[in-house]
C-alpha cells in the first residue's frame, strides 16, 4: 500500500518592507497561545526578552506569563505587536513591562536592566532573541554595512545585554539565547546571518562554563524555519508562500510550537541542564 504524505504548507504569496515585520500584517497570523490552563512552573520569577513584541519572542513571553512569570518586552518600535503582547501576557494575570528601542547600542541595553530593575526589583530570566536577516545570492553580494548590521543587532546585544543583567541574576537564574538550524547546517543565502547564529552557540557554550560557580544556566533554542514577522519582511512572496516545506514534517513551525522550550529550559526541570541547544526544527537532523 503506498504511504500518504501531508500536504506541503501554502499560503498566501506576501511581502513586507521593512525588518523586522510586523505580525498584524501577516496572513495568516502566526499562532503564539493554546490557551492552555496556568501551570505555575516559572511562578514568582522576572524575565526578559528581546525582540519580545512579535513571532517566537510573543509566543515566549504569553508562555512564560501563562507559568507565573511577569516579563518585560523589549522591542525596536512595532509599537501595535507590542501592545497585543503585552496585553496577552495581562490574560493571565502578570505584568508586562514593555520596553522601544535600539539593541544594538550598549547604553540601550543597559537601559532595559534598569528599566526591568526599577519594575519588578529583581530578574531571574534573560531571553537574548532578537535577530534580522539578509538573504543573499552570495558571499559577493554581502556588503559591509550589511555585515555590521547582521552582527550588531544578532549577536552584539547578547553580550551587552547579559553583561547589564548579570549583577541581578542569582543562584539558580537563566539565561536563554536564541540561535538557528543555520548554525548547524549552514546556509547559502545566509552566510552572514548563519555566521551570528553559530557565534551565539560558542557564546552559549563559553559562557555557561563561565558561570557554572555562579549557578546560572546558560542555554539556548535553535528553531528551523518558523512563520514570524521575519519572513515575509525578508523573502520574495513566492518564497514565502511554501515556506518551510522543504523539512521533515512538510510545513513551517508556529511560534507556539517552539515557546515550550523555553520555558523548559527557564524552569527548574531544567536545573542540572547548561551549555545545551535544543532544536524545534520540524524533524531536520543536526549534530550539536
Amino acid at each position: 500500500m503506498q504511504k500518504s504524505h501531508p500536504k506541503k504548507t501554502v499560503r498566501p504569496a506576501q511581502q513586507q518592507p521593512r525588518q523586522p515585520g510586523l505580525e498584524t500584517e501577516m496572513d495568516p497570523r502566526p499562532v503564539f497561545d493554546k490557551k492552555q490552563p496556568v501551570k505555575g512552573s516559572l511562578q514568582g520569577k522576572v524575565a526578559v526578552i528581546t525582540g519580545g513584541d512579535s513571532g517566537i519572542g510573543r509566543a515566549v513571553a504569553v508562555a512564560f506569563a501563562r507559568e507565573g512569570a511577569d516579563v518585560a518586552i523589549a522591542y525596536f518600535d512595532e509599537k501595535e505587536d507590542a501592545g497585543i503582547t503585552a496585553k496577552e501576557v495581562k490574560r493571565y494575570g502578570r505584568q508586562c513591562l514593555t520596553i522601544a528601542g535600539d539593541v544594538r547600542e550598549e547604553n540601550h541595553c543597559r537601559d532595559i536592566i534598569r528599566k526591568v530593575i526599577k519594575q519588578f526589583k529583581k530578574l531571574d530570566i534573560v531571553v537574548n532573541n532578537a535577530a534580522v536577516q539578509y538573504p543573499q545570492a552570495g558571499l559577493e553580494d554581502i556588503t559591509a554595512e550589511q555585515l555590521h548590521k547582521t552582527f550588531e543587532t544578532n549577536i552584539y546585544p547578547h553580550f551587552y545585554l547579559t553583561k547589564a543583567a548579570l549583577p541581578h541574576l542569582l543562584q539558580g537564574g537563566s539565561i536563554i539565547c536564541t540561535t538557528s538550524v543555520t548554525a548547524y547546517r549552514g546556509s547559502s543565502h545566509l552566510i552572514d546571518y548563519a555566521a551570528t547564529k553559530g557565534a551565539i552557540v560558542s557564546f552559549i557554550r563559553s559562557l555557561s562554563a563561565s558561570l557554572t560557580e555562579k549557578g546560572i544556566r546558560v542555554n539556548g533554542v535553535a528553531p528551523g524555519p518558523i512563520w514570524t514577522p521575519l519572513i515575509p519582511a525578508t523573502f520574495k512572496p513566492e518564497e514565502v508562500s511554501e515556506f518551510g516545506s522543504d523539512v521533515p514534517l512538510k510545513r513551517a513551525g508556529q511560534p507556539v510550537e517552539v515557546a515550550p522550550c523555553y520555558v523548559f529550559l527557564a524552569s527548574d526541570a531544567a536545573a542540572y541542564i547548561t551549555g545545551q541547544i535544543l532544536h524545534p526544527n520540524g524533524g531536520e537532523i543536526v549534530n550539536g
